[in-house]
């Protein structure tokens, strides 16, 4: 102690030379040491760690290329499918409205041949009843007529000749009573 209080100007923290080069030589040993075998382990890592994230940047930026021109040719195909879609309805409605023109032409022509078979068969139906009618009429007319003259009128000809007479004088008196209203 009494040579540490002589050496009184000495600083307290600076360590002594001896201990100051021992420490030096043992710094300079574990910096070479951890120099030579970790630092490379540490620079490998990092190198593989590097090459990691900038291979997985390239991965994502391919991928979000990639994603991006598949979210293209989605929106072209259903562009393009709405296009079809769109014609589609079109040619539907075209066809539909077409279809309804045919079928009411169709009925038309239905209805029209319904009501010319029809005015036929009225047609028909009347001359047949005039037929009968007139047929009718002559035979009570020819039996009528043979009561009043008193003498039979079944020759046919001479039946035919008066009751044609018979109808046609009924016909001009309908004519002209018909005339007058």
């Amino acid at each position: 102690m009494v040579q540490l209080a002589a050496e009184g100007k000495e600083n307290p923290l600076v360590p002594p030379w001896p201990e100051l080069v021992i420490g030096l030589i043992a710094f300079v040993i574990v910096f070479g040491f951890l120099a030579k075998k970790l630092l490379p382990n540490i620079n490998k890592v990092l190198d593989e760690r590097r090459e990691a994230i900038e291979g997985g940047i390239e991965k994502a930026e391919a991928a979000q290329t990639e994603a991006q021109s598949v979210l293209e040719q989605y929106k072209a195909q259903l562009a393009e499918a709405r296009h079809e879609a769109a014609r589609l309805r079109q040619e539907a409605t075209e066809q539909g409205t077409a279809l309804i023109q045919e079928m009411r032409a169709e009925g038309q022509r239905q209805r029209e041949e319904i009501i010319a078979a029809g005015h036929a068969q009225i047609e028909a139906d009347r001359k047949a009843a005039a037929h009968a009618l007139r047929q009718d009429v002559g035979k009570l007319a020819t039996d009528l007529a043979g009561k009043l003259v008193g003498e039979s009128l079944e020759d046919h000809a001479r039946q035919s000749r008066t009751i044609d007479r018979f109808l046609e004088g009924l016909e001009d008196s309908a004519a002209k009573a018909e005339a007058t209203r």
